[in-house]
């Protein structure tokens, strides 16, 4: 943000310079000399230490410095969250916020929540990093108040911004990209940017992986130690997108959004002993359309609109001799139609209110839930306020939902009701000082999946609301060190979580059944720092770092063997840190992440414990410029240590791999 009022801050030097000149020269006569239009070019990051609430971002220029090329990568630097990962190029990866689960994390992709009515988590694997302009993570109460209502629902969400196009001295820009690497990764992309006309612009981008994915690991069986190598890990997947924006002169804003996902991947399965079962195959097909258009009615009052239509297919195949056929298929299609309106009123300077409402229907058919074909009709209604001013921002919301299900068959779940309220606080005890004090609370839940309700055999019709209460406390701090660091930035936060009416597979007489017993108490702490530091007049070094604590634990029944066991797959310390440097020669990367122990079982016994692990990433990279183009060459070194680790018990992460990427921009 320094950066964009410099520019306007020079901008408008000169100009008043032009006209100072001659007014002195000609000390009777006023001259007024007419200045052609400048276009300012810069992009505000979010105002995360004056939040109320944890924000945490990487923008474009980070995610260069560092060399990331999975959104994966990007979202497991930031502190309180899990990446749950089952492993190889194509696996299956979703995030987790401060133990509360995938389900309780919206994704949103420029503005819009990714949903999965079937399932409730969505697989980071299916977007590409390569045309994101940023990735932040908001926990709690946002101080984004006018956003949809269906983003006040979630206890944490992850906000994924695309590239917009800029057009500084040109009306078409084009990005190619070609990336390969171990274990047979082939991955081009390509985006192509063109200017139509005053208003409008567009851009599209298309990206293929194929990979064979086989990689060596170690299996451990008792004192017997093997290399084995990781089968039937192969992945073909195609990625296209396009985009239109509309900027107005009456400052109206539009981005109509076009997506398809289309990929074939084996599913290795967990490694057990030595069995082999590598036959399973899945299939995913994604297609989604959304518009947003924002637009102000008066001096104080705004409006905007969001539409969005969502077609998912998924079929999966296991080919095995236990069932009675030789294999079973399932196919799942999903359909979604949803529309947000919402208005802004701002009548004074500090103050400001929003109203939002979102509306959508969800079907399901799928040969997994019967002839149920289950259908969802949600209505989710916003109202948030806020005061800010340069020292004190207060914001507070309340949330109303209404959700009805049907079925063709049987009898249908009750109405889901509620009322959720949040509030927030960041403040600024002194007035020449940048140290801001934060406090938040939030009533956040979960509707039951269409997996949880009406699986066969596992369903609970009968299911309520997962439940989960956010307290947070904080404390900001942004500012230079004299002769060390330009600019850095400091937050700590400790933070009290509670589930209620967790959903879980508990077993009954003879299948498992998804019931609401589950209680968990989550206390923590995040840490994050960062800094700029030059050397000399060639070098910049980038650091960043965060620290994880986690005591998550059972609550649900005094004296029960699990009883104050801390939950499955969470890690109780775990923390993340980075290095850039930056020269003319070959700019160096460094990434760490280091993973404390965790229990794949609610009993934490030593039967149950999986070993904590480090991982290296090493990464350089060269920026070449030839007239009007933009040559970057990149090489990578992950898990560099050659570390073997599971994230996901019996999922194996590969080992040491190369990655090599030809970036050309034009």
């Amino acid at each position: 943000m320094s950066y964009f009022f410099f520019r306007k801050e020079l901008l408008l030097g000169v100009a008043l310079s032009f006209a100072v000149v001659p007014a002195a020269q000609e000390r009777d006569t006023l001259v007024l000399r007419s200045l052609s239009d400048v276009e300012v070019f810069g992009k505000a990051p979010p105002a995360a230490m004056r939040a109320g609430a944890p924000v945490q971002t990487l923008d474009r220029t980070h995610i260069e410095r560092l060399g990331m090329q999975d959104l994966s990568e990007a979202v497991g630097r930031f502190s309180g969250v899990t990446v749950q990962d089952y492993g190889g190029i194509g696996g299956l990866k979703t995030v987790s916020v401060r133990s509360l689960g995938a389900q309780h994390t919206a994704v949103n992709y420029d503005g819009i929540t990714v949903t999965d009515a079937q399932r409730g988590q969505v697989d980071l694997s299916c977007f590409s990093l390569d045309n994101v302009e940023s990735v932040t993570l908001s926990i709690g109460q946002s101080d984004e108040i006018f956003q949809t209502a269906r983003m006040y629902a979630s206890a944490g969400a992850l906000n994924i911004r695309t590239s917009e196009p800029v057009f500084a001295d040109r009306s078409r820009r084009l990005h190619a990209k070609i990336r390969g690497g171990s274990f047979g990764m082939f991955n081009p992309s390509a985006r192509y940017e063109q200017k139509l006309g005053r208003f409008f612009a567009l851009s599209t981008h298309a990206e293929w992986l194929s990979a064979k994915g086989d990689y060596p690991f170690t299996l451990t069986n008792g004192q017997i130690v093997t290399k084995e190598t990781r089968r039937n890990s192969d992945i073909q997947s195609l990625r296209t997108e396009a985009n239109l924006y509309g900027r107005f002169a009456k400052g109206g804003a539009l981005q109509a959004k076009v997506y398809y996902y289309d990929s074939e991947r084996g599913l290795p399965g967990s490694v057990v002993l030595y069995t082999r079962r590598n036959k399973e195959r899945l299939w995913d097909r994604n297609f989604f359309t959304q518009m947003h258009y924002r637009a102000p009615l008066s001096r104080t009052l705004t409006w905007q609109a969001l539409a969005k239509y969502n077609y998912t297919y998924s079929r999966y195949h296991n080919a095995d001799e236990q069932y009675a056929e030789g294999f079973a298929t399932d196919r799942n299609t999903q359909r979604e139609y949803y529309a947000s309106a919402g208005l802004r009123f701002a009548p004074a300077s500090p103050w400001s209110v929003s109203l939002s409402g979102d509306v959508s229907h969800t079907a399901l058919v799928s040969n997994v839930v019967g002839r149920l074909s289950p259908e969802r009709l949600t209505s989710l209604t916003a109202l948030a306020a806020q005061y800010g001013n340069t020292r004190l921002t207060v914001t507070a919301s309340l949330l109303a939902t209404l959700m009805r299900d049907d079925v063709k068959q049987g009898s249908r779940p009750g109405d889901k009701r509620r009322l959720s309220p949040a509030v927030s606080l960041s403040f600024r005890p002194l007035a020449d000082h940048a140290v801001r004090l934060r406090l938040s609370c939030k009533d956040a839940f979960r509707v039951p999946t269409f997996a949880d309700l009406y699986y066969v055999r596992m369903g609970n019709t009968n299911l309520r609301p997962e439940k989960a209460t956010q307290w947070n406390a904080g404390l900001t701090w942004n500012g230079r060190i004299p002769a060390v660091a330009r600019y850095v930035t400091l937050s700590a936060d400790g933070y009290y979580n509670r589930v209620t009416d967790k959903i879980v597979a508990l077993p009954t007489m003879y299948v498992f059944k998804m019931m609401n017993t589950g209680k968990v108490a989550i206390t923590g702490a995040d840490v994050n720092a960062s800094a700029e530091c030059p050397l000399g007049t060639a070098f910049m070094l980038t650091l960043s770092s965060s620290y994880s604590y986690q005591h998550a634990v059972d609550v649900t029944t005094s004296g029960s063997q699990t009883y104050g066991h801390q939950i499955p797959y969470t890690p109780r310390h775990s923390g993340t840190a980075s290095a850039a440097c930056e020269n003319p020669w070959v700019n160096a990367g460094y990434m760490l992440t280091l993973m404390g122990e965790r229990y794949v079982l609610p009993q934490n016994n030593a039967a149950n414990r999986t070993g904590g692990y480090a991982e290296h990433t090493f990464t350089l990279n060269k920026t070449f410029a030839f007239r009007t183009c933009r040559v970057r060459l990149q090489a990578e070194a992950l898990n560099a240590a050659n570390r073997t680790y599971d994230v996901i018990r019996y999922y194996p992460m590969p080992g040491r791999s190369f990655r090599f990427t030809l970036n050309i921009e034009y």
